[in-house]
Order: C-alpha cells, then structure tokens, then sequence
C-alpha cells in the first residue's frame, strides 16, 4: 500500500472520529468552554451590562477578597453548608433506604410517603417551613414550649438558621433514598448469608458487605450533593425573605443574607453583584471561586472516595 494511500486512510479515519465526536466538542465549546473564557475575561473589566468592558486588571478581585465585606460570611456560610448539609443528607437519605429495604409490608407506601416531599417546588416548600418554624407564631415552637423545651429562633436566629436549612434539606432527602435503595437491593444476598455462617454482628455486615457494594453510589450522592449545594440559592434566598417579613412587591430591595448574613450564600452574591449592582467583573469573580471551589471539593472526593466511605482502597 503506497504512502498517499495510508495517508488518506488515516485522514479519512480522523475526520470520521471527529464527525462522531462533533456533537459534544460543540457543546463542550458553547456551553463550558465559551462561558468560562468569558468569564474569566469580565473578571478583569469593569463591566456594568451598558457601557463597553474597561480594562480593569486584578481590580475587582482586589475588590471581592479586602473590600466587599459579603464576601467571606458568604464563603463560609457555602462551606459549611457543604460540609454539614451534603453529610446529613447522604447519611439520612442511606438510613431511610436501609430502614424501607428492611420492611415488609407496605414498602410502596412509605416509599411514596418519603419521596413526595421531594417533589415539593423549592418556593413553596422553603415558604411553608418559614411559616412552620416562626418563632412567635409557629406550631413548632408552640409543641416545643408545651413540652418544656427551649423554642430556638430557627431563620430569624443567626445561630440556627442554617440548621433551618439543613432540616429543610432533610426533608426533601426523597432523591437520595431511592438512588441507596436501588444500591441497596443490588447488594448480592450471598454475601450477607455468608457474613451471617461466619457470625458477623448486624455493624459488621454494614462496614464489610454493605458499604463496599454501594461505595460507588455513596461517592456519587457525595459528590452531585457538592455541586448542588455550591449552587444553592433559592432556598436561603426565601427563608431570608419571608423570616424578614420581604416576602413580595416589584421593585423591593433586599440585602440578602437575613439574619445577619448567615443565611448568605455565594451564589446570592453572584446575583446581587450582576444584576442588582450591574458590576458585572466582580460577580464573575465570584463565579470562578465557586467554579474552583467545586473542581477542589469534586477532584479531592474521587481521589479520597476510598477514605470517604470508610473502606480504604
């Protein structure tokens, strides 16, 4: 076969590859790639959406890290919720699916039970528990008291309102508990008959048969949990709101971050920065901190996942 021959071979090979691999380097390109850049480009311009983009260099992130002072209430109110929230969630979506998986008469409907709240518009559910945990007038509170117990503040309390959240978390765990309950019965049923012969306790089944087998999911849950709550706006957004009293009217200005900046989260200031400032560089400084934030947090989760769950690899 004559070189012209195997060269045409090859391109044509080449340009078949990339034919199939055009649908997603064409997304890849305007969706990520193209967003990035641009991003990355308007952090170094001042930019308010009217006037053309001003060289601005390192001005605006000068301007996020020393002077803005939401910032770093905002970061830490994003990491921990991070930190807290994602870890209850993956344990009491894990434990509602071993308490379902466990029961023998009417699985059906207490899955269907714990699921709905899932399906809850964030809105409407975030609002209705603002209402529920209102320190004066909420029926939480009001059992509380009656029951001789300290009725917390919950949204309108600096110190709880992010457990608020978390517990608003909780309930809507439906996702997570059908995902482990689907691991869960995936789970073969020799290993657990064969951890029984060796008289293993109920623990040690969990850490040795049970873990090891649904590893891949409980990394998967930990991880879209991340990236989900670097995201979370709406929720504290709402309970913010409705805790102040600001709860509508076209045209209200609010600061988020009520009570007190603790229920401030990073990509509320996005928002506020872009399009209620119009400072355009400075919101996607922020939104390179979070994009970082997420990159670390996911990279350092698929290369501990071992550590993570407790097996070791």
């Amino acid at each position: 076969m004559s070189t012209n021959t195997l060269r045409a071979k090859r391109r044509r090979s080449g340009l078949r590859t990339m034919a199939f691999l055009s649908p997603w380097l064409i997304g890849f390109s305007v969706f990520f790639a193209y967003p990035l850049l641009s991003t990355v480009y308007f952090s170094l311009m001042k930019y308010d959406g009217f006037k053309p983009p001003v060289w601005n260099s390192f001005a605006n992130w000068s301007y996020v890290f020393d002077a803005y002072p939401l910032f770093w209430p905002a970061l830490w109110n994003t990491l921990w919720l991070v930190l807290v929230m994602v870890a209850c969630r993956v344990v009491f979506g894990l434990g509602i699916g071993l308490l379902i998986t466990r029961i023998k008469t009417a699985t059906g409907v207490f899955r269907t039970l714990f699921y709905l709240p899932y399906l809850a518009p964030p809105v409407a559910a975030t609002m209705a528990f603002a209402f529920l945990l209102n320190p004066g007038t909420g029926p939480v509170d009001s059992l509380l008291e009656r029951a001789g117990l300290p009725a917390p503040g919950w949204f309108d309390d600096p110190s709880w309102s992010k457990p608020a959240l978390t517990m608003l978390a909780l309930w809507g765990v439906g996702d997570l508990m059908v995902i482990f309950m689907a691991a869960l019965l995936d789970v073969p049923r020799e290993q657990y008959e064969a951890a029984e012969l060796d008289g293993s306790s109920a623990w040690q089944r969990f850490r040795y048969v049970t873990l090891p087998n649904i590893s891949p999911i409980v990394v998967f849950a930990v991880v879209t949990g991340v990236i989900q709550t670097m995201q979370y706006y709406t929720q504290p957004l709402v309970a913010g709101k409705v805790a102040s009293g600001v709860i509508g009217g076209s045209g209200q200005q609010f600061e988020p971050g009520y009570p007190d900046k603790s229920t401030l989260t990073l990509p509320q200031l996005v928002y506020n920065l872009g399009f209620q400032r119009f400072d355009y560089g400075s919101a996607c400084v922020i939104a390179l901190v979070l994009f970082a934030l997420a990159m670390a947090f996911t990279a350092l989760l698929m290369r501990r996942r071992g550590g993570l769950i407790g097996t070791g690899e």
